[in-house]
């Protein structure tokens, strides 16, 4: 089973996304903080993970988790409110590997991620 990680402030956003991934066959964890994410992470890392733009350090979980042994490898989905170019490319730079447009549901997780959980 494949470790998916959310990272979002918002407690309601976890619980959705986690229902949702847990249903689609990944192992989801949660953290409410780049500070609680970079801590899970440092004790494994996920397959997945998204992180929401609105949190504090949000760029800098990011570029710290590309520069970790392994961190290449995760698959970070950098989770913005509007399509803002500036935004988008400054998660770019900070080594997102995708986005996904807030507020996300089902038919999205499921879009986006449904066909890789059942590949690996």
């Amino acid at each position: 089973m494949q470790r998916f990680m959310i990272a979002d402030s918002s407690d309601v956003v976890r619980k959705v996304g986690k229902r949702i991934l847990s249903e689609l066959d990944f192992m989801v964890s949660e953290a409410s903080s780049a500070v609680e994410a970079l801590a899970n992470c440092q004790v494994q890392l996920p397959e997945y993970l998204i992180v929401d733009s609105g949190m504090d350090n949000a760029l800098e979980l990011i570029s710290t988790i590309r520069g970790m042994e392994g961190g290449k490898e995760v698959k970070i989905y950098y989770c913005v409110v509007e399509a803002d170019l500036k935004k988008l490319m400054m998660g770019k730079r900070a080594g997102a590997t995708d986005f996904l447009l807030k507020p996300f549901d089902r038919k999205i997780l499921t879009a986006v991620f449904g066909s890789r959980a059942i590949a690996a």
